[in-house]
């Protein structure tokens, strides 16, 4: 049967991918000058992880028509997700014009200039956007994070909410009324988890102000997070997440209290302190001996690999080989996950003492942390962990971070413990971690 666009539109990404291109690929063989093909093709290789060859097809896609707007858009959105951010914003560019401001055109546009930094210029098309469509989930939540990298709190949190209302939102919302950051006058209030791991940790701290509007606070938790959290001030029980809710009164999405509890960048409050539990530091001390001499570093280079951003975020293990030329430094994984095969694979057990599989969850990690002299990781959810515990870490960060971060300098109202080391070059690695290993020799020597 003749292959043809309607057929190739259908078939799914996920499971049926390879038929899918195989048919793009038939219609390329009838009709080898149609730019709507290539740029078709291009879509579902950059789905398919092959970003490069994405490229080569969008552009040959551009070479038959350059005023196709899909190519132009789909150009932009493959060379964002290879940090190429000039190129990905001049195409996107390309296609405002040509669609004449279309508002799907502008949103991809968006994604460009807020990954390349352009947050000033995001704004001004996020704004251009909600013209057209004021209630748009996706636009108002670019805005809050465009607003909140620029630190600009109290106009980002405003929007923070629209994340539920995002088609993407993953998490599940409690029924019945929501809490508005009133007096709660006795009523039990459910406080549901979102995001990841590092975000719960984070917000944790309002949850002695959540208790101090007089009412009883419910939590639901992740049982990797349970124990660590069990004894937290201000929660009077928990819940395993998942799980059906009990009664209450009230809910609260987690990420929704720095809004109704007023933060600006001025008024973050401390990270909340952490009780470890006794069986945590008693496994961690057979772990991590007690003073023998060296610098004990703890490393991670891998967030959550189903995170859509963490290729950004991530780096290679191999990156930090480089730390081991420190003289008395000892090198300690605390990674988690998938990545932690990369010790076997590289040949680094023996270099690289490997304590992922020996924690079942975060009070185990807490634990090891207190006994480490600092960490050096790329973001996940230990660097939160690390910061609330007020450890020595330092956040390796890709070029455009986690808004938490902000854009310049290095260091974060969230956590005082933690030192940012930014990407200046989309991508690059290398004058990231020369300068933590600069930074580390200097602690060396001053321990020494």
């Amino acid at each position: 049967m003749k292959a043809n666009m309607t057929e190739a539109a259908h078939a799914r990404p996920q499971g049926t991918q390879g038929l899918s291109i195989d048919l793009v690929e038939q219609m390329l063989a009838q009709q080898p000058n149609d730019p709507n093909v290539w740029s078709a093709l291009g879509a579902l290789l950059r789905q398919a992880g092959k970003p490069e060859a994405a490229i080569a097809c969008q552009r040959r896609a551009l070479q038959y028509n350059d005023r196709h707007v899909g190519a132009w858009t789909n150009l932009g959105n493959v060379l964002c997700d290879v940090e190429r951010y000039d190129e990905a914003i001049a195409a996107q560019e390309h296609a405002v014009a040509l669609s004449a401001g279309d508002p799907n055109m502008l949103s991809n546009l968006v994604v460009a200039l807020r990954h390349g930094g352009r947050f000033e210029r995001a704004l001004d098309a996020i704004d251009t956007a909600l013209r057209a469509r004021p209630d748009s989930p996706s636009l108002l939540w670019d805005r809050a994070l465009t607003l909140l990298q620029l630190g600009r709190y109290t106009e980002g949190l405003r929007h923070y909410d629209a994340r539920l209302s995002l088609p993407t939102y993953q998490c599940r919302i409690a029924p019945g009324p929501m809490w508005d950051g009133g007096p709660l006058d006795g009523k039990t209030i459910l406080l549901t988890t979102e995001q990841g791991f590092g975000d719960v940790l984070m917000v944790a701290r309002y949850l002695p102000m959540v208790k101090a509007r007089g009412g009883r606070v419910l939590m639901e938790c992740h049982p990797e997070l349970m124990r660590l959290l069990s004894r937290l001030e201000g929660v009077d029980g928990f819940m395993r997440a998942g799980t059906a809710y009990p009664a209450y009164d009230v809910h609260c999405p987690l990420m929704s209290l720095p809004h109704l509890l007023g933060t600006t960048s001025e008024t973050v409050p401390p990270p909340v302190r952490l009780t470890i539990p006794d069986d945590a530091r008693a496994k961690a001390a057979r772990l991590v001996p007690g003073r023998d001499g060296t610098v004990k570093v703890g490393i991670i280079w891998s967030g959550r690999i189903t995170f859509k951003d963490n290729a950004r975020r991530a780096a290679a293990l191999t990156r930090f080989l480089r730390f081991l030329e420190v003289p008395n430094v000892r090198l300690y994984s605390i990674q988690k996950g998938p990545p932690e095969a990369e010790l076997a694979t590289l040949g680094t057990s023996t270099l690289i003492a490997p304590l992922g599989p020996e924690f079942n969850d975060f009070a185990d990690t807490a634990a090891v942390l207190e006994r480490l002299d600092l960490v050096i990781m790329t973001d996940s959810s230990v660097a939160h962990l690390a910061g609330s515990l007020g450890r020595p870490v330092w956040n390796l960060l890709q070029y455009t971070p986690y808004w938490v971060y902000g854009t310049t300098g290095d260091t974060t109202p969230w956590y005082p413990s933690m030192r940012l080391f930014r990407q200046t070059i989309p991508g690059d690695w290398d004058g990231v971690f020369s300068a933590a290993e600069q930074a580390l020799r200097q602690v060396v020597a001053l321990k020494g």
